[in-house]
């Protein structure tokens, strides 16, 4: 008798077919978990992506401040901007300064002014990038102070203090996309019990028999548990490739509008590799909520 069961419980492995009529191209479960794994990646991206530009605008902005010399005089805005570089210079902190060219103004402008829309008369302000250690960055009245005190048509500008809201948004749409991404596995999770709980029900009959021939529940489960895996590995590499796509040619149009705010928001080569790895997590995560489903169900059939 015991030799009889040990050939059964060899013969499991080419039963789960049968178990689970469906195919994998025919079932609903790995086309839901399919669509499920395409918004996880999405959200994912989302996320890795926002997350690429907050430290971007972090590291290009962080410490720096702008100084505008508002003058209508040529000659006298020429010499405060000269001055006023000369006493950043001076001061403790201050690691670069870059005035900005003026055919780099023109071309600031030219998106409102048009192309040929500057006349020489028109009165462009010296603008000049200043970039401060945290240290100077904190003593920043002290800075704006020894400038305007050289340069009284100067406008001291805070970019940070510009952009906070802009910081603000990005990471509240990382706390969104972090979101999606936990709901949509939760989602995944919920799918896998409710398939588990289905293909039992289908088979309560076959799975009595099972356990009066000897199968244990752990041989049991097992059955179902391959079967959801591989419908978890089919569905979430079809939700991978077309969620790429989707990536590749979002990028593509994004990389075509020359921004660079939107630029610094793709996806570099580690955040393409947990991409990649969303779909194992999957199947990981489905074998899991499979065998412990199919186990509670069981124990309460007996």
């Amino acid at each position: 008798m015991k030799a009889n069961i040990h050939r059964f419980g060899r013969k499991l492995g080419a039963a789960d077919r049968r178990l689970l009529p469906e195919g994998r191209l025919a079932g609903p479960m790995p086309w839901v978990i399919a669509i499920m794994m395409f918004l996880t990646v999405l959200a994912a991206a989302a996320g890795l992506g926002l997350r690429n530009a907050a430290r971007s605008l972090d590291v290009s902005i962080g410490n720096r401040i702008t100084i505008q010399i508002v003058e209508a005089n040529p000659d006298f805005r020429d010499a405060q901007a000269k001055i006023a570089i000369s006493e950043l210079r001076r001061l403790a902190g201050v690691q670069a300064i870059r005035r900005i060219e003026p055919s780099e103004m023109e071309k600031l402008l030219e998106p409102w002014l048009g192309q040929g829309g500057l006349d020489a008369d028109l009165p462009i302000p010296v603008m000049i990038d200043v970039d401060l250690s945290p240290e100077a960055y904190r003593r920043l009245d002290v800075i704006r102070a020894a400038v305007l005190d050289v340069a009284p048509s100067a406008r001291v500008d805070d970019n940070a203090q510009w952009l906070a809201p802009l910081a603000k948004l990005i990471d509240a749409l990382q706390w969104l996309a972090t979101g999606l991404v936990v709901l949509m596995t939760g989602a995944t999770a919920a799918t896998v019990v409710l398939a588990a709980r289905a293909a039992l029900d289908t088979h309560r009959g076959t799975i009595e028999v099972l356990h009066l021939m000897g199968a244990t529940d752990i041989q049991t489960a097992r059955l179902f548990q391959r079967r959801i895996a591989l419908d978890a590995l089919f569905g979430g590499f079809i939700g991978l490739a077309a969620a790429a796509l989707v990536l590749i040619v979002i990028g593509n149009r994004v990389g075509a509008l020359g921004s660079e705010l939107l630029g610094s928001a793709g996806l570099p080569v580690t955040s393409w590799l947990i991409l990649i790895a969303l779909p194992a997590a999957g199947v990981v995560l489905a074998m899991l909520v499979a065998r412990l489903t199919i186990l509670r169900a069981l124990g309460r059939m007996l």
